[in-house]
């Protein structure tokens, strides 16, 4: 008989500080959005119910400290990773530079079995700034990363007007859930 067991997937969001993890994780999950900035300190997560092909599944989204100071928490919580997902600011392109090394450094940290095959996504976030007219990262450039990369998924999103937030997150979802190895029960 099938269990009726709610499986849980764990998704770590990584990336510069300020570009916009906690808001991006905040509008997925409940759908707001403050402009007032607060630093993350170390790590924190929110949960969301999710359905896919007629099972629930826990979705537990870790948001993390951009911030250098913070990183050495990083180990334990990289742990058990189902998906990571890196985000940039398309308005600065240190942010967008800094995406190899926060994968690389994921790797490390989380070293999963199959490295080569690790689901990512890339969110190209704040899009909404001064109409898209202060851009640095062109979406081609972006998508011939990711490309490179393995074909990463790669969504563009605004936290701020909920643009693509939800259909990233479902992306990132199904991702998740295609690393989950199956158990036999």
């Amino acid at each position: 008989m099938a269990s009726r067991r709610r499986m849980l997937l764990k998704v770590i969001i990584l990336g510069d500080s300020g570009v916009g993890k906690t808001s991006l994780m905040n509008q997925y999950v409940n759908r707001k959005f403050s402009n007032q900035y607060k630093a993350t300190i170390g790590a924190d997560f929110l949960t969301k119910e999710v359905q896919f092909e007629d099972r629930l599944f826990t979705l537990q989204i870790w948001d993390t400290a951009g911030q250098e100071r913070f990183q050495s928490l990083g180990v334990a919580f990289y742990h058990g990773a189902d998906c990571c997902v890196l985000v940039y600011d398309v308005n600065v392109m240190k942010s967008f530079d800094n995406l190899n090394n926060w994968r690389e450094e994921f790797l490390i940290q989380a070293s999963p079995s199959d490295p080569e095959n690790f689901p990512f996504v890339v969110l190209g976030n704040k899009t909404d700034v001064d109409g898209g007219n202060s851009r640095v990262v062109s979406e081609k450039k972006a998508k011939a990363w990711c490309a490179s990369k393995g074909n990463i998924p790669y969504f563009e999103t605004s936290a701020k007007e909920g643009f693509n937030v939800e259909a990233a997150f479902e992306c990132i979802a199904k991702n998740a859930l295609k690393n989950e190895p199956q158990e036999e029960e």
